[in-house]
């Protein structure tokens, strides 16, 4: 247990002297799998939609509805920005959801849920603020910077380093659920592994998914805030 611990904590191999990791590999077994699942259902669509595409119409009506129109300002906007919003969604779902599955409990090298390291959750809350700034200054243009000095100019020190603090609070809560919620499962599966971890992966979905809505909707958030018009 030891040497898988250690294996996984350490670069598997390197590809152009870059590291990689458990994380890493997972991650683009994810991303692959993402991607045939989205070419799958664009291939197959129809007037008539089977099974198959009724869940990813259902899955998709979902994400547009319910986590993202609410927090950006309405459903045209939630379209707009649903390429980027709906991958950040999912990606974060599933990636939460590989930490329950065996693989990642017993620490095997080359499987790890890549939003339990902090890294990875680091790099989403980049994602999402840059995505933020890029957007409002598309859709505004130079008058985009004006809400920094709103209500009054001399805000713009604490407005700045509100700004700063979004994408490290995304960041820290994702992380800080999802390795509390595989180190729980970890230790619970060490001392009663056939009756105690089954009701904690109950909640486990949940708060797995509760993760990627908030992380989506606090997202869409900032982005619907930027684009909006300030009076």
């Amino acid at each position: 247990m030891l040497a898988a611990a250690a294996a996984i904590h350490h670069p598997l191999f390197e590809v152009f002297g870059l590291p990689v990791t458990s994380e890493v590999t997972t991650e683009w077994v994810l991303m692959g799998l993402l991607l045939v699942l989205a070419f799958l259902a664009v291939r197959r669509a129809s007037l008539v939609p089977g099974r198959f595409q009724t869940a990813v119409e259902l899955g998709v009506n979902f994400v547009v509805d319910t986590v993202i129109a609410p927090s950006i300002g309405g459903r045209e906007k939630a379209l707009r920005y649903l390429p980027f919003l709906g991958s950040l969604f999912f990606f974060i779902l599933f990636s939460n959801y590989l930490g329950l599955l065996p693989g990642a409990v017993l620490e095997l090298p080359g499987y790890k849920a890549p939003t339990s390291n902090v890294s990875v959750t680091a790099a989403l809350a980049v994602l999402a603020f840059v995505a933020t700034h890029v957007s409002g200054i598309r859709e505004r243009g130079i008058r985009y910077f004006t809400h920094f000095f709103q209500p009054f100019w001399f805000l713009f020190p604490l407005n700045l380093v509100e700004e700063l603090i979004r994408p490290l609070s995304l960041s820290l809560r994702l992380f800080g659920n999802i390795f509390g919620e595989e180190y729980i499962l970890f230790v619970l599966l060490g001392l009663a592994p056939w009756f105690v971890p089954v009701p904690l992966m109950g909640l486990d979905l949940l708060f797995g998914f509760l993760q990627a809505f908030i992380f989506t909707t606090l997202t869409a958030a900032y982005i619907g805030g930027a684009i909006a018009e300030h009076h």
